[in-house]
């Protein structure tokens, strides 16, 4: 199960769709938090510095069909924590406070 799904297909024309093109690619080159107007409403997403990108083509029964699809995960990734020379970091205070910060609830 997706824990949100967003789906809106209509017709646009070419300048429309360059418009919404536009306002991607701004939000993309931004990053952060990004604003997308979108009939009815506006769409928020967090955009990272990477993303896993897909281009498909396809070409059948009269029709061309190009999708660009762009992933991402939705939580941060953690920062590495700098550790003393001669500890490995996975001692059993590490381990402790993984198991505390797993077991809280929100």
């Amino acid at each position: 199960m997706k824990d949100l799904k967003f789906e809106q297909k209509r017709s646009l024309s070419r300048l429309e769709a360059a418009d919404q093109l536009t306002a991607l690619a701004a939000a993309l080159r931004e990053g952060g938090d990004a604003e997308l107007e979108l009939s009815p409403g506006t769409l928020s997403l967090r955009i990272p510095d990477d993303l896993h990108s897909e281009i498909e083509v396809e070409i059948g029964n009269g029709e061309i069909e190009l999708e660009i699809e762009l992933k991402w995960p939705t939580t941060r990734k953690r920062v590495a924590t700098a550790t003393k020379p001669g500890h490995s970091g996975t001692g059993t205070k590490r381990s402790r406070s993984v198991k505390r910060s797993a077991t809280k609830t929100p």
